[in-house]
């Protein structure tokens, strides 16, 4: 399984951008799928996440919480991360993880690599 996150660029604050993620390869199922931003010098923390279980469960950063929403389109394998709202210490590199079943590999975690995103203010 390959994931390969799209869509990051240079936008100025205040404006929207939509990350996509897409899961390639032998997916049999997404048991969640998630954003995750590494600011310049900073450490990967999560921006948000979707847990696929007996009930679906979102979950963001604070900060972004009613600026950013994800969703997954399961017939696509694609997740998406719709940024409003940008704000300059939005920037960084955004990255998703998936936690992927296969029939060979059972359920792994993956990680694509990341997509830049330059806020300006």
């Amino acid at each position: 399984v390959q994931l390969q996150a799209l869509g990051g660029g240079l936008v100025q604050a205040g404006e929207s951008l939509r990350l996509s993620c897409v899961a390639s390869g032998n997916v049999r199922a997404i048991n969640r799928m998630g954003w995750y931003v590494q600011a310049p010098g900073g450490q990967r923390e999560m921006v948000a996440q979707i847990t696929r279980a007996s009930t679906t469960t979102v979950k963001y950063k604070d900060s972004v919480q009613g600026r950013f929403t994800i969703s997954i389109d399961y017939s696509k394998n694609t997740a998406y991360l719709q940024m409003n709202n940008l704000k300059p210490e939005d920037t960084g590199d955004y990255y998703c993880n998936g936690n992927i079943y296969t029939y060979r590999e059972g359920s792994v975690d993956y990680w694509g690599r990341g997509t830049l995103v330059t806020v300006s203010s």
